[in-house]
C-alpha cells in the first residue's frame, strides 16, 4: 500500500501559476531516473505551494512504473517508529520504510522533532543512503533545519546523507489554496493587498515627520515665551 494522500498527476498541476519551477527539472524527474540512481528530491517552500502535489504525482509515476512507493508524514513517521522502539521491534518496522524503492515523508519541519524522532530520523536516511530514492516536502530551509532536528550537528548529518546525491526544488511563489480563496472573494486581490501595504508605507514615513513638526512647534512656543 502506497497510502497516498490523493490522487494527483502532473497534468493537474499550474505551472504558470508557479513560474520559479524549471519544468525541465520536473521532465526529468519524470523519466524517474533519479529512483533508478538511489537519488533523493527535496521540495522546498511556503505551505499550499504545490511540494506535496509533485511529490505524490512522483510517486504515482514510480507507482505505475511497477516501483513500490510509501508516503508518510515527517511526524507520523517519528510517532510509528517511536512506538515500534518502545515495543522492542523498531528493526521489524523499520523494514516498511526500507523496503520500498521511493519514501515520501512530506511535512518536514511543521513540527519539531524530539531526540528519539530525531535519531530514528537519521537513522532511517542513512539506511537508505544509496540504497533508495527518499521525495521528502519542508516548509524550512536549510539553514533552519537545526531548529527541526533540535541539534544541528544531527541536522548537519542527516542533510549530508540527504544532499549527496540529490535535486533541490525550491518553490517561491503564492499559495493555491490562497488563490481560490482570492476567486471566492474571500481575500481580497493581490493589487488590493500592495495598495495598502504602500499605504502603509506613506503612513509610517509621514507620521514621524509631522510628530517632528509638532515637537519643533512646541519648542519654538517654549523658547518665544522664555525670551519675553
Amino acid at each position: 500500500m502506497a497510502h497516498l494522500p490523493f490522487v494527483k498527476n502532473f497534468e493537474q498541476f499550474d505551472f504558470s501559476f508557479q513560474p520559479s519551477i524549471d519544468e525541465r527539472q520536473i521532465r526529468e524527474l519524470r523519466s524517474l531516473r533519479f529512483i533508478h540512481e538511489a537519488s533523493n528530491v527535496i521540495f522546498l517552500g511556503p505551505p499550499g505551494v504545490g511540494k506535496t502535489h509533485l511529490s505524490v504525482a512522483l510517486a504515482e509515476a514510480a507507482i505505475r512504473a511497477g516501483l513500490g512507493a510509501y508516503f508518510i508524514t515527517a511526524h507520523d513517521l517519528a510517532t510509528d517508529l517511536g512506538r515500534a522502539y518502545r515495543e522492542g521491534r523498531l528493526d521489524r518496522r523499520m523494514r516498511i520504510y526500507l523496503a520500498p524503492k521511493v519514501l515520501v515523508i512530506d511535512e518536514v519541519g511543521y513540527l519539531p522533532l524530539d531526540d528519539l524522532g530525531t535519531t530514528i530520523f537519521f537513522q532511517l536516511v542513512s539506511a537508505r543512503y544509496e540504497r533508495g530514492s527518499i521525495i521528502l516536502t519542508s516548509n524550512k530551509s536549510y539553514g533552519e533545519w537545526g531548529s527541526i532536528f533540535g541539534d544541528p550537528i544531527i541536522a548537519t548529518a542527516i542533510l549530508d546523507r540527504l544532499l549527496h546525491h540529490s535535486t533541490t526544488i525550491n518553490i517561491r511563489g503564492e499559495s493555491y489554496r490562497l488563490k481560490d480563496r482570492r476567486k471566492a472573494g474571500l481575500v481580497p486581490p493581490r493589487e488590493q493587498e500592495r495598495a495598502a501595504a504602500s499605504h502603509s508605507l506613506a503612513s509610517a514615513s509621514v507620521a514621524p515627520k509631522t510628530r517632528q513638526k509638532a515637537a519643533l512647534g512646541s519648542t519654538a512656543s517654549e523658547a518665544k515665551e522664555a525670551h519675553t
